[in-house]
């Protein structure tokens, strides 16, 4: 497994020291899909210059670009996707999680069935640009309290056959999965479908070593479901630089436990 960390290139020195393998980056705030080239060449620079390498970028999508409900709008959505995904691939990602609670939630009063046909829709049509420019999107199971559609694995690996493209797989989240109370069957079963992993406690989302907390067994239905991919904490940190070694040591250790 690779281990990295949602952050930005601010703390990348540190965690390089660390042993950290890369970082994740925030999609919505740094690829900026909404706005002009030079909004994003500054940022570029940035991660041309990073210690690490930006493998990842997580919030797909901002707020105000709805996928569900009568907002939804698929030609501003496509340029959006075509947009993201070319300078995702001028930054050297692979990878961009699609969690994107608000983008996705389902409107209050609004036919559920069209909501999830209207998802479908995003993930056929996004599918193909993510594959032209070497990238896959993850999609990411959030729990009751921040999304109201696409909660579960099971649910989710539903919905990533049913879009039925190669670049649109699944990531698991060890937080977003405590709090649903899914069996870790359901880790295993769909392991062949799994591209990506956010990993944090499952109490207080702290970053793993910060606060008790045994994931043995979630690295070994990984595992048991053949995963061997990127891990990347996203999670609380009290101070990153000090604690980077002492997160990455917990990590390894539970993930060689399993």
């Amino acid at each position: 497994m690779k281990f990295g960390v949602c952050t930005d290139w601010t703390v990348a020195e540190a965690l390089a020291r660390a042993g950290f393998d890369y970082i994740e980056i925030n999609a919505t705030g740094h690829l900026k899909g909404l706005e002009p080239e030079s909004a994003f060449a500054a940022v570029l620079a940035q991660i041309r210059l990073c210690p690490l390498p930006c493998e990842a970028a997580n919030c797909f999508l901002p707020a105000t670009l709805k996928i569900t409900g009568p907002d939804a709008d698929m030609n501003r959505l496509r340029d959006y996707v075509a947009n993201v995904m070319e300078r995702a691939q001028r930054a050297g990602l692979s990878t961009i999680v699609f969690g994107s609670g608000s983008a996705r939630r389902v409107p209050d009063g609004f036919d559920r069935n069209r909501a999830y046909a209207q998802l479908v829709e995003f993930g056929r049509m996004a599918g193909p640009i993510a594959q032209r420019h070497g990238i896959t999107i993850a999609v990411e199971p959030l729990n009751r309290k921040e999304c109201n559609i696409l909660n579960s694995l099971a649910e989710s690996a539903a919905y990533v056959q049913d879009v039925g493209h190669e670049n649109v797989r699944l990531l698991i989240d060890s937080y977003h999965w405590a709090v649903e109370k899914e069996p870790l069957e359901n880790i295993v079963a769909n392991g062949r479908l799994l591209r990506h992993v956010h990993i944090s406690t499952f109490a207080s989302r702290k970053a793993p070593g910060l606060e008790p907390c045994d994931l043995s067994a979630f690295f070994a239905a990984l595992k048991r479901g053949g995963y061997d991919g990127r891990v990347s904490v996203e999670a609380a940190w009290d101070d990153i630089a000090k604690q980077a070694s002492m997160v990455l040591a917990d990590l390894k250790k539970q993930s060689g436990a399993a």
